[in-house]
């Protein structure tokens, strides 16, 4: 099993005076990687939006539902695995897709693909990767992977993902909705520190054909595209970064200044506020891969997306970095797994920190969650090994819990599982017409 398997391995490990490379308590896990973190870096990881109530609601949610043991159960064997979209998974767990890893770590997403490769938990590419996500497929050999899908101003670039994600064994497209436009996020702006101004965060886009033609086409049109850029010390530093970080010879960088040139082109066309429902059968033209639709909060949106033909939702908030106030993740989750009945799976995004939070997760009818910031506090801490430490540690906390709880098999976690903490009034979500 893989819970008693991990924690015994770490109990062997003290015996020759070896520790777990990362904290396996989630709150020194934090600390510790904050404190490795640059303040750019832990702005932009731990960030949420507004006074950053939402984060906060994300985590709590958790808390106010309690786990109901049964005994004598026999669970001694037990199954940990599920099948998704045509994934055998070993847990109902995969990684959420982060941008801009390189912040935290210099191999960045490659280090996510391999820790997640050595568990064979999907690991989705991020739109917003450091490392393209042919580099990352490679990197992850056999094991399942899907790609993140910001579905831009250019028409020809999201065309243009969607052909390379398949071409590099994505077995799904995860739109992601809520992120049209940024959130005000206080942390990121104190520090007046974008990371995609700066180049980074777009390996997606300046790795692709489509995108690199457009922004030759674009030069061509638009000479004054190519007027001096003020010369202070911090621009010139920030432009040297720039250089440095975009793929190319540096003397042709330098004469066509192709790699500033790519940063406004992704700031003009990364945003398209006015995506809406009926966008979604261009998509469907697009690919034949599973569409799953992330940032769903709302029952009424649940039923749109049934209606809408897509292969699967993920409750998600974008882990509180979008609307400062918006309702909870696991406060959303029963509705809107009302409304599904179980047509498609519905995943659960946004506050998830351990395999007791999973477990609850999977009793309020999630078919499997997206892990985000513990992993990234791994990769900060201890790269590819950190990661695979942290998976590691929610996995086995899973496995234990299901089995303490009574539950042989993920299909025996039920919402019988779980009861409401009776000191707590926190209102539930309901749905309006």
């Amino acid at each position: 099993m893989i819970g008693t398997k991990s924690q015994t391995q770490i109990y062997l490990d003290g015996v020759h005076g070896r520790k777990p490379r990362v904290p396996v308590q989630q709150r020194e896990l934090e600390s510790r990687a904050m404190y490795f973190m640059s303040p750019e870096a832990g702005a932009y990881v731990a960030g949420g939006a507004g006074r950053e109530d939402t984060v906060r609601y994300n985590t709590d949610a958790f808390s106010a539902w309690r786990i109901v043991p049964r005994v004598l159960r026999d669970v001694e064997q037990r199954n940990t695995s599920v099948s998704l979209l045509g994934m055998m998974l070993p847990t109902p767990i995969m990684l959420a897709p982060i941008g801009v890893l390189e912040l935290v770590h210099r191999h960045a997403d490659v280090a996510v693909a391999r820790g997640a490769s050595a568990h064979g938990v999907p690991m989705i590419f991020s739109n917003q990767a450091s490392v393209d996500m042919e580099t990352c497929a490679r990197a992850m050999g056999d094991s399942p992977r899907l790609f993140q899908l910001y579905w831009s101003r250019s028409e020809p670039v999201v065309r243009s993902f969607v052909k390379r994600a398949e071409a590099c064994g994505c077995r799904a497209i995860v739109l992601t909705l809520d992120t049209s436009m940024l959130g005000w996020r206080p942390r990121d702006l104190d520090l007046a520190h974008l990371p995609f101004m700066r180049g980074m965060g777009i390996a997606q886009y300046v790795s692709d054909p489509v995108f690199r033609e457009e922004l030759r086409a674009h030069a061509a049109a638009s000479p004054a595209a190519h007027e001096k850029t003020a010369r202070s010390l911090h621009a010139l530093g920030v432009m040297r970064d720039l250089f440095r970080r975009t793929p190319g010879p540096f003397i042709h960088k330098l004469r066509t200044g192709w790699p500033r040139d790519a940063v406004r082109r992704f700031v003009a066309t990364y945003s398209r506020p006015s995506l809406a429902w009926h966008d979604l059968a261009r998509l469907r033209d697009m690919t034949s891969l599973p569409i799953i639709l992330k940032g769903v909060l709302h029952a009424d949106d649940a039923r749109q997306a049934l209606a809408h033909g897509v292969d699967g939702i993920v409750v998600s908030n974008h882990g509180g970095r979008q609307v400062d106030g918006a309702i909870a993740t696991m406060d959303a989750l029963p509705a809107i797994v009302d409304v599904v009945q179980r047509r498609i799976p519905v995943l659960l995004d946004s506050g998830i920190r351990s395999g007791a939070d999973v477990f609850k997760a999977v009793a309020l009818g999630a078919s499997a969650v997206l892990l985000g910031r513990p992993y990234v506090y791994g990769l900060a801490l201890a790269g590819d090994a950190g990661v695979h430490e942290v998976l590691r540690n929610v996995q086995a906390e899973f496995d234990l819990t299901m089995g303490l709880a009574g539950c042989r098999s993920v299909s025996e976690i039920t919402s019988a599982s779980l009861v409401r903490d009776p000191t707590l009034h926190l209102p539930r979500f309901t749905p309006t017409s």
